[in-house]
Order: structure tokens, then sequence, then C-alpha cells
């Protein structure tokens, strides 16, 4: 096993240098060997700069950036300094925000590349070694979607971020390529970099998705693995884009970053008939500690059983032991080094515990081991003496044959404290969608509010932003 990231895509270059690792569809793509030596050129153009080990460097790129933005990402591996990746999609505030609480002394864009390299290659005649990174050296700090508070830097170690590389079977090799539609700065997205560099397939993937094109890459290219983010594969439902590209190619499936809905599952087995479809489970802090599911219509709504060495239990918010069956706070353990979150230590000691992390989570675990969630611990409606899952809800109103989305929600209610709101996407007449949802909540699960939208509000890495919600219903 490699130690690190920088030393699996050398050893990946001296055995297939020609080998294509990266491929951005109309901008180009980028092998083994040269993302190699790019990486190597800018690492020692940060050192002639003044870069030292343990700076932190922020690596501002766009989703048609992922060529240059990979061998930035190596780049500041290799010079011993700690990446910091964030999109360009970010306002300016929230940018700023995220720069000054990593404590970032540089800041590096596509065009700051070419003279790094240039730069770097007049550096390498002069004989100057590169930093060897440790395993335990900070590697990486990721910001979360801050989709239920502050967003917080999350810190990985170089051992974190190779853990699993470096067999000699590598993941995914019943494809040639696997097309995804993450975008950079989120964890999903460091992973198919990860992917890119220690799987079998050609990673591959657009500057900007659109339904369309989405599929019509996976046809062109005949990609044997896809990854998608569930609102993504709910836009492909929607378009019918089966109708139109050949979708036979994809053996596997897989949805990540939010949970996928059975209905939503279940229509994607139709739409791609050669597909396994698989759920993953994990979030920034936890990675690479993850559960994965293989959609089984008898557990619609499970997030499967925990890989790769990690594990899952619910427990209390201190740690005590639930029993099977038992409602509690969903903790998962790393099979290897654990994060933290960067300059807060308070925040850590209450998330990371002896290798086990706090996911946010509230779920249950069944007899066979099956991991199911009721909500997010701050999205739970309390509603009256009840407390009410918005999952659940959503899962139920997604069984309407006319809703596209939806996402359930709380807002405060003069007698109750708060009540359940739900908006919707697609053309379903309200009083037919409470009339069917009498059936399958109780009372006190029901939306109190409907609201129609056009699309529903997104966080730039995908997730439903509730916050958003709430002030178009008060």
């Amino acid at each position: 096993m490699s130690s690190t990231l920088c030393e699996l895509l050398h050893a990946r270059a001296r055995e297939q240098p020609d080998r294509e690792a990266l491929v951005v569809s109309g901008v180009g793509a980028l092998g083994f060997a040269e993302w190699a030596d790019r990486a190597s050129a800018v690492a020692r153009g940060l050192r002639r700069r003044g870069v030292a080990r343990g700076d932190r460097i922020g690596l501002v790129f766009g989703n048609g950036d992922w060529l240059d933005y990979a061998v930035a990402f190596i780049g500041t591996l290799a010079a011993g300094a700690v990446a910091v990746p964030l999109s360009d999609q970010l306002s300016t505030a929230d940018l700023d925000l995220r720069l000054d609480h990593s404590g970032a002394t540089l800041t590096l864009r596509p065009a700051d590349l070419p003279a790094l390299e240039e730069a770097g290659k007049e550096q390498a005649g002069e004989e100057q070694e590169l930093p060897t990174p440790a395993a335990g050296d900070l590697a990486q700090i990721l910001y979360t979607s801050g989709t239920t508070g502050h967003p917080k830097g999350v810190g990985a170690t170089h051992a974190n971020l190779a853990y699993g590389w470096g067999a000699r079977r590598r993941p995914f090799a019943h494809s040639r390529h696997l097309a995804h539609g993450f975008p950079i700065g989120t964890n999903a997205g460091q992973w198919m970099l990860a992917n890119a560099i220690g799987a079998h397939p050609t990673v591959i993937t657009l500057p900007r998705f659109t339904p369309g094109r989405f599929a019509k890459l996976i046809e062109e290219y005949r990609a044997g693995t896809v990854f998608l983010v569930p609102t993504m594969a709910i836009e492909m439902l929607a378009a019918g884009v089966q109708t139109r590209a050949d979708l036979s190619s994809v053996l596997l499936l897989g949805s990540a970053a939010a949970p996928l809905p059975g209905r939503v599952a279940a229509e994607l087995m139709v739409a791609f008939p050669k597909a396994t479809i698989a759920n993953y489970y994990t979030s920034t802090e936890a990675a690479p500690a993850q559960t994965v599911m293989l959609f089984d219509p008898s557990r619609p709504s499970s997030l499967g059983r925990p890989t790769s060495g990690g594990a899952v239990r619910i427990a209390t918010a201190t740690g005590e032991l639930l029993p099977t069956g038992g409602t509690g706070e969903v903790w998962m353990r790393s099979p290897t080094a654990s994060r933290s979150y960067y300059g807060d230590s308070i925040a850590s000691g209450e998330t990371f515990r002896d290798g086990w992390v706090r996911m946010g989570d509230l779920g249950y675990l069944d007899r066979d081991g099956y991991l199911f969630l009721l909500d997010r611990e701050s999205d739970v409606v309390k509603s009256g003496a009840h407390k009410v899952s918005t999952i659940h809800v959503e899962e139920a109103v997604y069984r309407h044959p006319q809703v596209v989305e939806a996402a359930a929600f709380g807002v405060p209610h003069p007698s109750l404290g708060k009540a359940v709101a739900v908006a919707v996407v697609g053309p379903v007449d309200h009083a037919e969608l409470r009339a069917f949802l009498k059936d399958l909540l109780a009372p006190h699960e029901m939306p109190h509010h409907l609201v129609t939208l056009d699309a529903l509000p997104r966080n730039h890495g995908g997730k439903v932003d509730k916050r958003a919600l709430r002030e178009v219903v008060q």
C-alpha cells in the first residue's frame, strides 16, 4: 500500500505512463505520466515561491478545470503543503471565509499554473529535492456544505486520503471508463480524484452537468460505472434520457452525497437495464468509512452495511450502544487515521471520539446489520408532542407519480412550535397530493404547507438548501 496519493500517482505513471487518467469532455485528457510530471513541476514552482511544509494553499477551480485542478492538488501535496479545495462557484464572501479560516498563504487558480510549471521545470535542473510527506502529515482541509450550520474545515492526513489504494486489484475493473458529475470542492469530488489515481477505469466528466450531455457522455465512452448525486439522477429520469441515449454499458450506477429515494432507485433500474444501483453513505468527516447498499426492493430505504474495514453503530450522544432496532445517533468508525475539524478542538471533541465519528443523523440497524436513516438530527421536525422524520415524509411524497422532486422541512407554527412543510417540483395538484398522503402519513406528519417550485434550491455540492426553503414559506 502507498502511504500518499503522490506516491501512488508516480507508481501508476511508471506502470502505465501513456494511459489516460482523467478526461473532461470537450476540454482534453490527462495521462498518468503527464499528470505526475506536471504535478512535480508545480511542486518545485511552489517551493521556489517560498511555500514551506504545512503551508495551506487554496485551490479555486471550476468543473471545467478538472485537469488543471488534479495537477494543482497533487503538486500542492508533493510540495509538502496542505490543499484547500474550493469551488469557483462560491460567493466572494464564502470564499474569503474559508481562505481566512484555513490560514491559506497562497491561492491558486487555473491561470496561475503555467508560470508555476515553467518555474518548476527550471528548478528541476538544480536538483532540489522535494519534501517527502509523512503519512501522518495534514494533506487536505475540505469544507462541509454548511447546509445545517456554518461550514467546518475537515482536516485529513495523507494516510487518510490514501487508505485502500495501491492494491493489486484496482476497483471497478469491469469498466474502461467511469463517468461522474461531482463538483470540485466536495468530498464526492475528492473521491473521484482518488479514483482517477487508484481505480482501474479512466475517469470522465463534464464541465457542466445537464441530463442530455451526461447521457451522451456515457454513450460515447461506453462507461461501465457511473456516479451521481440523487438530484442528477432525478433530472435524468425526468428528461427521459434513456429514450435518446444508449445506457446499456452501465453495470454499476452509484449515488452519493444524499439519500436516494426508493422510487427513484426503482426507476433507475429501468432506465439503466444492466446496472446494479448502489447507494453510498458517508460524510466529509467520516471518509473513507462508508456503508454501501445495492438496491433491494425489500429494503428500499436502507443505506446498507459498512465496507472497507469500517463499522457503524447506533448509540446515544455520549456513545452508549443501543439495542438492535433502537433509534439513536448514527456513528461510523474510520478504518484508518480519523479526520478532525481544523482549528476547532472543541467541535472535534464532540464529533470525533476514539476513531468513531458522530454523523449528525438519526437511524437504526435491523437484525441483519442494515442501516436505516430516520433523518438528519437538525432536520427532525418537533411538532407538538411528536418528532417527524422529513425523510419519511419525502419518501411518501415521492410515491406520487406526478412528483419529480420533493423536500420536507419544518416551519414555525403558533401552537405546535413547528409544522411540516413540503416543497415539490412537478405538476401535482396540492389537494390531490394531500388526499394521496392520507393513507401514507400519520396526521402529525401531514404537511401544513405545500409549495410548488420550478426547482429546489441547492448548494454547489448538489444538496438541498432547507434554510432557503424555509424563507420561501415564511
